[in-house]
């Protein structure tokens, strides 16, 4: 989700900068020209983090400024169709969740919650389960799977679609129970497993002795 890209681009420095370290310049214009945005290839742009190199500037006829060719990399934020994420829940409405992960918020519908009957309690702004009482709020952590991804240019203009209605997926607390119930019946699976050939052999003396 998280990745360090290298990019090339030709950055503009202006007449009043030219005394300066060029690689301080050139960081300078790349991070307000590329932090923040959300690209449909890369993602969203979080950090410029390094200038690797720094060509030799060119001047343009009618411009007084030097155009440099650049070699610098970035920090981006890339969320992936089906990828298994963890996040806080931010907002609950009605009809579903908003999660934070990272950068951007996804949603979780209300039907994709839980298998349980789902309904919204405005009082507590909570998703409470009909038959568990289980309940999704705000600051609970949570893991979810991404089905849907649509990402635009520009400024924060990606929505995320999420689902937890998937094993070990849903609200922390719950996985935790989950896995400790699995736990459980593993423990009790190899206990009677142990116990068998107990009573297979306690049944072979009864047959013997009838004998």
């Amino acid at each position: 989700m998280y990745e360090l890209v290298t990019l090339k681009d030709t950055v503009r420095v202006p007449p009043n900068r030219f005394g300066e370290p060029i690689n301080k310049v050139a960081l300078e214009i790349l991070m307000k020209e590329y932090e923040g945005i959300i690209d449909p290839d890369l993602g969203v742009v979080i950090s410029v983090v390094n200038v690797e190199d720094v060509d030799v500037g060119k001047l343009l006829p009618g411009d007084g400024a030097a155009f440099h060719k650049v070699l610098f990399s970035v920090l981006i934020f890339k969320p992936i169709q089906h990828e298994i994420i963890e996040g806080e829940v931010v907002e609950v409405v009605d009809f579903g969740a908003f999660i934070r992960l990272g950068p951007l918020d996804g949603l979780c519908h209300v039907s994709q919650i839980t298998d349980d009957f789902i309904s919204y309690d405005s009082k507590r702004s909570a998703l409470i389960g009909k038959e568990t009482g289980r309940a999704i709020q705000e600051n609970d952590k949570v893991r979810a799977r991404i089905v849907a991804v649509s990402i635009g240019g520009g400024i924060r203009s990606g929505k995320l679609g999420l689902t937890m209605r998937q094993p070990f997926l849903g609200k922390i607390q719950w996985i935790e129970e989950e896995v400790k119930g699995t736990k459980e019946e593993k423990k009790e699976e190899k206990k009677e497993e142990k116990e068998k050939p107990a009573v297979k052999k306690a049944k072979r003396k009864k047959k013997s002795k009838s004998k």
